[in-house]
């Protein structure tokens, strides 16, 4: 079975900032990490290969996790930040190296919830398609009737859902969660990240029932065809190790069939992305 971690980051504090390491509870994560940081949790778990995403809204860092994954390793494919209100950014997209796979922005820091519906930046997701990109919907409950409108009205675009949309697994919240993925699920032009989950729950206290029940929603909503795991590595050691995240991940597909958890575990992100494991 082909392995792929579709969703974890890098990022180097002596070289730029991340302004969202913000306050003490940030204090566990707020160092560098570099790519062998994470190779020996990868060799524990049989992980293939990873694709890379953005931690901050930087061309700069996109333009260092491009170089990363076009050095030897597992690496295979980046999703990075671009400013999708700038109207010349196909030129943008067209001018970035080999190994961009999708473009995210940190939609759930902006203070208008509709942010995603703004003409500007359908026009910017417009950008996004027409460059063979994918877009990465980093958002919350808050922000999911706007993406809802947004994979609506980009059918040409290929979407994935980032950490479920973050569901409070804390509190216990299920709706409006639950009803916004599954209407988010019935349009073919989006997939999910079944990642993020164990920092959404109680860091110090969570266990395998509380976020199951989020996990396997996510997986009857969507199907195995359109789940991608994501460590979320190394926010998650916030909450969880690599291991106990991978653990997880294989409790809540563990009623699938050998070929369904072979498109959670890599062929969904594989076929997704355009990345291969080789």
């Amino acid at each position: 079975m082909m392995r792929i971690d579709a969703h974890h980051h890098l990022w180097d504090l002596t070289r730029r900032d991340q302004p969202w390491l913000d306050g003490a509870w940030a204090e566990p994560i707020r160092r560098s990490y570099a790519l062998p940081d994470l190779v020996p949790h990868l060799a524990a778990h049989a992980v293939d290969a990873t694709v890379l995403v953005q931690s901050s809204a930087s061309y700069a860092e996109t333009a260092d996790l491009l170089a990363v994954a076009a050095g030897d390793g597992p690496v295979r494919g980046v999703v990075g930040w671009a400013d999708l209100t700038d109207p010349g950014l196909a030129g943008v997209l067209a001018a970035l190296p080999a190994g961009l796979v999708g473009i995210r922005h940190q939609v759930q820091d902006e203070p208008d919830p509709d942010w995603l519906t703004r003409p500007d930046v359908l026009r910017g997701l417009g950008a996004v398609a027409g460059a063979g990109l994918v877009y990465d919907l980093l958002v919350t409950p808050r922000e999911l009737p706007a993406a809802l409108a947004a994979v609506r009205a980009l059918p040409e675009l290929a979407f994935v859902l980032d950490h479920a949309a973050k569901p409070a697994v804390a509190r216990g919240d299920w709706q409006p969660w639950a009803a916004g993925i599954a209407d988010l699920a019935r349009l073919p032009n989006v997939s999910c990240k079944l990642s993020g989950l164990v920092t959404e729950a109680d860091w110090a206290a969570w266990r395998p029932p509380q976020i199951l029940p989020y996990a396997r929603h996510v997986l009857d909503a969507f199907g195995p065809e359109r789940v991608l795991f994501g460590s979320d590595w190394p926010v998650c050691t916030l909450a969880a190790g690599y291991a106990d995240v991978v653990a997880l991940a294989e409790a809540a597909t563990g009623h699938l069939t050998a070929a369904e958890r072979s498109a959670v575990f890599g062929e969904t992100a594989g076929r997704v992305y355009r990345v291969a494991a080789g």
